[in-house]
């Protein structure tokens, strides 16, 4: 009997000890992220915050791990399938990352067929969350940035706008979205499409000069076409009052990178440069920030760390629960309610976050300033006021 006894103790150690080691084993994460080709900058940007996140869950949270796996999807939708395939090969749980509506649209139906959740903030048309993805979340869409372009435009009282856009589908799903909305207000309105191959946008801008005449132009691509748009309004000098874009532009990165193009110019972004952040969630990402990259910040960042955190905190409760490969990590993103660096995230039942909401920034003085909506504005909005 003892003996029967001693063997139900060893099995029962044997037990508690192989239960305590999968309650706390650490798990992969896949990152599909483009960290080259034309959408590297920003790939680059979100990876960042990526990392930071992974840094401080493991530091914070005392059960579980996670260690990330990189993949370079290159700016390629091909590619962005490959990594997605690739990773999943390598045994990850999830996959976080992502940039482009284009590229998105094809790896995270991947990442959807072979059961794994996917999660972004580099993708905002509306067919992402219209096509039935399970798996697939976002805590950001063209909503958000609809109502902060607006915002600003309303309240600098701009009469004609010449909104120039990329006809990738997320562009131009927002360029449409802004159009509508812009009419409907008594606002002037024409549009300039272009093949995102184009890199001589001078045709474009001298029918706005010449033509459309219209105070502000807004545009709506990635950041090689604003730099090639910006670069041809300085040679060409329409008489315009302020010209406004979307994501991938009000960063320090673009600020550094083309100090000639940038001053004036309007974004989105959620973030100043230089930034304070007065929640502890917000100064653990900062301090951890400067820590693995010794310098400041920026949106894209904060975006990466968001998405990438929400994600790590579903995987650790899926983990208690013992449903990771049960389809518990979309059961608990599902559940995730919590106020976060960009404001509330809930995701409703297609994936969206019903919360988003943008702010427009300003460079002004190689500084990033949010302008729109006052409440949150950290400068005076320069109006008229031009890159040249």
């Amino acid at each position: 009997m003892k003996r029967t006894y001693t063997r139900i103790a060893m099995a029962a150690l044997v037990a508690s000890a192989w239960m305590a080691n999968a309650s706390a084993d650490e798990f992969l994460v896949g990152a599909e992220i483009p960290l080259t080709g034309n959408l590297a900058r920003v790939g680059a940007g979100m990876q960042e915050g990526i990392m930071v996140a992974a840094e401080v869950f493991n530091k914070t949270n005392g059960k579980h791990t996670i260690k990330i796996i990189t993949v370079d999807d290159e700016s390629a939708p091909a590619k962005a399938i490959a990594a997605v395939e690739k990773l999943a090969s390598q045994g990850v749980v999830a996959i976080t990352g992502g940039y482009g509506s284009n590229n998105i649209s094809p790896a995270s139906d991947t990442a959807n067929k072979l059961g794994l959740v996917y999660i972004t903030s580099g993708g905002v048309d509306d067919s992402l969350v219209t096509s039935g993805r399970k798996n697939f979340f976002r805590i950001n869409n063209t909503a958000g940035y609809e109502k902060a372009m607006l915002g600003l435009l309303q309240d600098v009282g701009a009469k004609s706008v010449s909104i120039v856009y990329s006809t990738k589908d997320a562009t131009t799903g927002l360029a449409k979205d802004v159009e509508k909305a812009l009419a409907a207000k008594g606002v002037k309105v024409t549009t300039h499409s272009f093949d995102p191959a184009i890199t001589d946008f001078k045709p474009i801008i001298n029918k706005i000069k010449l033509q459309d005449k219209s105070e502000v132009v807004a545009m709506v691509g990635y950041e090689n076409d604003y730099v090639g748009i910006i670069r041809a309004a300085r040679v060409l000098k329409p008489k315009i009052k302020a010209m406004v874009g979307v994501w991938s532009l009000a960063t320090p990165k673009m600020a550094a990178d083309f100090p000639d193009l940038m001053p004036n110019v309007f974004g989105t972004a959620l973030l100043p440069f230089p930034t304070e952040f007065k929640t502890a969630d917000g100064k653990a990402f900062s301090d951890a920030y400067k820590q693995l990259y010794k310098k400041e910040p920026d949106y894209l960042g904060q975006f990466g760390y968001v998405q990438s955190m929400l994600l790590f905190e579903a995987i650790a409760r899926a983990a208690d629960k013992g449903t990771i490969k049960k389809g518990g990590v979309a059961e608990e993103m599902r559940k995730t309610d919590r106020e976060t660096l960009i404001g509330r995230v809930q995701f409703a039942a297609n994936g969206d976050n019903q919360n988003f909401v943008h702010r427009m920034a300003q460079h002004q003085d190689k500084k990033v300033v949010i302008v729109w909506p006052k409440e949150h504005a950290t400068g005076k909005l320069a109006y008229p006021a031009l890159p040249w």
